[in-house]
């Protein structure tokens, strides 16, 4: 299995890549000179907007039936991979790698795009929580201790940094021994927190979780309500957006699936090659040090760029950043499209032969041993490219509608427009340092 991620260079573009990255830096200023011109007033409001789903769907979509389907689903493919993974062969080609690196970690985008909070509902950890208190006799809300308000989504955000410097960083990454150590340890923190804080553990903690419930906001279908405790409505999936959780630990998330899919491009650069291979520390350290600057570079960035503007009195400027953290979803959207669309359709392909075997003898258990795997988008390079630049600069537009709407509603009037200023040349900034990185790697 090829675990290269392919995607189109700068030479595929139909144009020069330098007008391509200028063109796309000019693109987000254009768009913010319209905004300020035209969108004075706030227009998202996650808890109240909306248009009701059809009674008969929503009682489908709501239904107890539906719900044990799909954690019964969620069960049984998590069984599987696990007897792939404790049973099957150490290689390459055993098909744990490409679930976990390719199904599970770029697949629960375009499925939380989809369907919302996609991971929720077939989470085998939340399914087998809930059995456990039904067993015995509890309610999952219930927990020894409540979780504290400051704890936010930073669990999730270390869960997160975790799960990729396994990807990206560990030596090991395609050994199936640190694979089973690493999701060990994911499933105990998860389920002993669950135990000890209640179901709100998952929401807050469960790094797969909290991606795809982030990813889910900008599915056309969501919720009313302060909390999405509302009806099933259908809106624009920037109207869903606004309706993203603000807890402490948000830009935290934000920055790890940011700067991580940053780095991905950067550490294949030859620039970075021949540096680590010249110098006299470590790859893997050097490796890890890299990854932990570009989260902490699109971090601080963010922050400080959220920071710069004049606040209400009853809103403190620390408060900012998690408040704006939304609107970097659609970007990070936008990069995962980019940087791992012929990845995920391809090696995603070789992933669902593999599961036809996972023991590595010639069996054809779910009946796909004899598929073919079809490589049409790496042999058209110059539609990978364009997609590439399209996904970037949709992502970033996105990005800035969904901080004007949310400025205008928090800012000062008077800095409505020019607090807006910081966080526009930040979002440029990605755009052109994005955009490099994904053509010169």
């Amino acid at each position: 299995m090829v675990l290269a991620h392919g995607i189109g260079g700068a030479q595929d573009l139909p144009i020069p890549a330098g007008y391509a990255i200028a063109g796309a830096g000019f693109a987000l200023a254009v768009s913010f000179v319209v905004l300020a011109l035209a969108w004075r007033t706030p227009r998202f409001d996650a808890a109240l907007l909306g248009r009701r789903v059809p009674a008969s769907l929503a009682a489908v979509a709501e239904s107890a039936g539906l719900a044990a389907v799909l954690r019964a689903a969620g069960l049984v493919f998590s069984g599987y991979v696990v007897w792939a993974a404790v049973a099957g062969p150490d290689l390459v080609t055993n098909p744990t790698f490409g679930v976990v690196y390719v199904l599970l970690w770029v697949g629960i985008v375009p499925a939380s795009l989809l369907f919302g909070p996609f991971y929720r509902a077939v989470s085998p950890l939340r399914s087998l929580h809930l059995g456990f208190v039904r067993l015995t006799g509890g309610r999952p809300g219930d927990g020894l201790l409540r979780l504290p308000r400051q704890v936010g989504y930073w669990p999730a955000a270390v869960g997160l940094l975790a799960f990729v410097w396994l990807e990206l960083v560990s030596p090991e990454s395609t050994y199936l021994t640190p694979v089973r150590l690493w999701f060990a340890a994911y499933v105990a923190i998860v389920l002993v927190g669950a135990a000890v804080f209640g179901d709100e553990w998952f929401a807050c903690a469960d790094p797969f979780e909290v991606y795809s419930t982030l990813v889910g906001h900008l599915c056309a279908v969501g919720r009313t309500g302060a909390r999405g405790e509302g009806p099933l409505v259908v809106r624009t999936p920037l109207g869903n957006l606004d309706g993203v959780p603000v807890r402490p630990g948000l830009v935290g998330v934000v920055a790890v699936l940011f700067g991580s899919t940053a780095f991905d491009s950067y550490k294949d650069s030859s620039r970075w090659l021949r540096f680590t291979q010249s110098s006299s520390i470590g790859s893997t350290w050097l490796d890890l040090a890299a990854l932990l600057t570009f989260c902490a570079v699109v971090g601080v960035t963010f922050a400080a760029a959220t920071m710069a503007t004049g606040v209400r009195r009853d809103l403190p400027r620390l408060a900012l950043p998690d408040r704006f953290a939304h609107s970097v979803v659609p970007i990070v959207v936008g990069y995962v499209v980019a940087h791992y669309l012929s990845y995920f359709v391809e090696v995603g392909q070789q992933t669902i032969v593999q599961l036809s075997d996972p023991m590595g003898v010639g069996a054809d258990v779910i009946g796909t041993a004899h598929w073919s795997v079809s490589y049409w988008i790496s042999e058209h390079p110059t539609f990978l490219a364009v997609v590439k630049v399209l996904a970037v600069v949709t992502g970033h537009v996105l990005g800035v509608v969904s901080a004007h709407d949310r400025a205008i509603r928090l800012l000062p009037r008077r800095h409505q427009l020019t607090g807006q200023l910081p966080l526009l040349l930040v979002m440029v900034l990605y755009t052109v340092t994005g955009l490099s990185l994904l053509f010169g790697a």
